[in-house]
C-alpha cells in the first residue's frame, strides 16, 4: 500500500497493488475530509487495499459518500465491499445504479464535478479546493486512450481546457504519481493531443489509409503492449476529422472493441 500526499488540506491518496500497462503502478483511490470523509474511486477489490481504505476512513470518522470518476472495473470494483463496511455511504456517478446521478457542474459533498468525457463517456473529474482528482482523464505519467464515442475527442479536449481554466495547483490522477504543476501538465496534455492530430492529418495527406500504416507513422513511439489502445485513440481521431469534414475517403477504421479484446 502506497500513501500519496497532495498539497491540499485533508486529501490523501491510497494506491492499490494492481500494476499493469494501463494502471501503471496501480489505481489511486482518494480520501477527502473527515467527520465524515468522502471517497473518490474505491479501486479494485483487493483485501489489502480495502483494509487500507477502511482504516483511513475510520480514522476520519467514517464515510459520507463515494464518487466515481468513471465506472471502469479498476476504479469501481471495490464499491460493493466498501458499502458493506459503510452501509450509509451514498454512491454518486454519471451513470449506473447510483444514489446521486452527477453531471458537470454538480456538487457532491466537497466535490465539484467537471465533465471530462473521452476515456469513457461517463467520465468526470472532481475539483476540491485547488486540486482536481482526474481519474483517467489525466494520468501522473504518459497519456490516456480516448474511446471513440460520438464527439469523444472534442469533448476530451474541452474537458482538459475546463480544467486548465481553473488554474489548479495539483492533480490527483487515477494512476501514477501526483501532479504538482497542474497547469503545465494540462498544457502538455492538450498540446500532445493536438500534435497527434497534426501528424495524423499529415499522414493522411501523404496517402496513408490503413490502420497499421497510420499507427506506424503517427503512434510510432507506442510500445507494442499499448498498440491496441493507440488504435482505439486513432479511431477517435478519425471520428473527429470526419465530423469536421476533414477525413479523406477510403480510410480503414479500427474496430475499438476488437482492438481492446484481451487487453
Amino acid at each position: 500500500m502506497t500513501r500519496i500526499e497532495l498539497p491540499v488540506d485533508e486529501v490523501v491518496g491510497i494506491r492499490a497493488a494492481n500494476p499493469g500497462p494501463f494502471s501503471l503502478t496501480g489505481t489511486n483511490s482518494w480520501v477527502i475530509g473527515r467527520d465524515r470523509a468522502w471517497l473518490v474511486d474505491p479501486g479494485p477489490a483487493l483485501p489489502e487495499h480495502l483494509d487500507a481504505l477502511t482504516a483511513e476512513l475510520e480514522a476520519r470518522g467514517g464515510l459520507a459518500g463515494i464518487a466515481l470518476t468513471h465506472d471502469h472495473h479498476d476504479h469501481s470494483e471495490a464499491v460493493p465491499a466498501i458499502r458493506e463496511r459503510f452501509p450509509s455511504a451514498a454512491l454518486a456517478a454519471a451513470r449506473g445504479e447510483v444514489d446521486v446521478l452527477l453531471a458537470g457542474g454538480d456538487t457532491f459533498g466537497p466535490l465539484e464535478a467537471l465533465a471530462t468525457p473521452g476515456h469513457a463517456p461517463d467520465h468526470l473529474a472532481f475539483v476540491v479546493g485547488t486540486a482536481a482528482l482526474t481519474g483517467d482523464a489525466v494520468l501522473g505519467e504518459g497519456s490516456v486512450f480516448v474511446f471513440p464515442d460520438p464527439g469523444a475527442l472534442a469533448g476530451y479536449l474541452d474537458g482538459l481546457r475546463k480544467l486548465r481554466a481553473r488554474d489548479l495547483v495539483a492533480l490527483g490522477p487515477g494512476h501514477g504519481p501526483p501532479v504538482l504543476d497542474a497547469n503545465a501538465k494540462l498544457d502538455e496534455y492538450i498540446a500532445h493531443r493536438l500534435e497527434r492530430e497534426r501528424r495524423l492529418v499529415a499522414a493522411l495527406g501523404a496517402g496513408l489509409r490503413t490502420t497499421d500504416e497510420l499507427l506506424d507513422e503517427v503512434w510510432n513511439n507506442a510500445p507494442a503492449v499499448l498498440r491496441p489502445a493507440a488504435a482505439v485513440t486513432l479511431a477517435a481521431h478519425l471520428d473527429k476529422l470526419e465530423q469536421e469534414g476533414r477525413l479523406p475517403k477510403g480510410v480503414e477504421r479500427p474496430e475499438p472493441w476488437g482492438m481492446l479484446r484481451g487487453v
